[in-house]
């Protein structure tokens, strides 16, 4: 049984948190999260945290075996670009986009 979760409106780059991604995807769950603790960055810590909830849905909602769960999908998308404004030269304005990621990670049984 495929159980999920998802965070939305992450303010992290999704090709930052893509990197992350595929370190993980179709790991075991206890590998995946040994990896997500030593990788020092600030999506590896948002994917963990989406990684964790799913494992305690898993658990808590259909009574599944954490030693059996693997990442059966994890998927990064592009959530809304935030814009705004900085100064640029010669006193001009420049663009510059806060990009949004929405995470989902799956996971389910062997």
């Amino acid at each position: 049984m495929d159980v999920k979760a998802i965070a939305k409106g992450v303010r992290v780059s999704p090709i930052k948190a893509r990197l992350v991604a595929d370190l993980v995807r179709g790991k075991n769950v206890i590998d995946a999260k040994n990896i997500l603790e030593n990788y020092n960055s600030k999506p590896a810590r948002i994917v963990k945290k989406v990684l964790d909830s799913a494992c305690a849905n898993a658990l808590n909602n259909n009574k599944l075996d954490e030693n059996k769960l693997y990442v059966k999908d994890i998927r990064v998308d592009q959530g809304q670009t935030l814009k705004r404004r900085v100064p640029g030269s010669r006193g001009s304005v420049d663009k510059f986009y806060h990009r949004t990621s929405h995470v989902t990670v799956v996971v389910t049984e062997r």
